[in-house]
């Protein structure tokens, strides 16, 4: 009853001489079915990954059946996935919100106000200011990047502010 050492696929020239044996057919069985859009060749390798990683419980005899299948079982749950990435889509994304008419047109009008605020800005002033604000650098960062000191950094956003709270008089 001894058992012989080539019953599995753990040995790398058995191994090796399945996978030249099998790949080609494994990946023409699985574009013939699926087609190239979940990529066959991804999981043709995915499944000899599997069988390797199982090797010990498979024998020489079972390992084409064992390989096509798990590959089958991967386009078919890559199949699935798509399903739902393509229902998933069609669903229509929400298009009303709880504000009031007057709000949605207000914050309308106050974010041209604020753009408008900002493209009177200074050149250093409007940089300085959404370095620190839009970016969230800190002050020493800003002087580091623009190559001036934290002083004239702090000057810069805090005329920026001034100047945004005389253009944009609802702040």
């Amino acid at each position: 009853m001894n058992k012989d050492l080539n019953d599995n696929v753990c040995n790398e020239t058995i191994f090796s001489s399945v996978f030249n044996k099998y790949s080609k057919d494994l990946h023409d069985f699985l574009y013939y079915k699926f087609g190239e859009s979940f990529n066959p060749k991804d999981k043709v390798q995915d499944a000899f990954i599997k069988l390797w990683q199982n090797c010990s419980n498979v024998s020489v005899n079972k390992a084409k059946s064992y390989v096509f299948t798990v590959a089958n079982n991967l386009m078919l749950n890559e199949a699935a996935h798509q399903k739902v990435v393509l229902a998933y889509q069609k669903m229509a994304p929400k298009h009303y919100t709880n504000e009031s008419p007057e709000f949605l047109m207000e914050e309308n009008e106050y974010m041209q106000k604020l753009q408008k605020a900002i493209s009177n800005l200074t050149e250093a002033q409007r940089t300085a200011f959404l370095l620190n604000i839009i970016e969230g650098k800190k002050h020493k960062e800003i002087a580091a990047l623009l190559d001036i000191s934290t002083k004239a950094v702090e000057k810069r956003i805090y005329g920026a502010l001034k100047k945004l709270r005389e253009d944009i008089e609802e702040i």
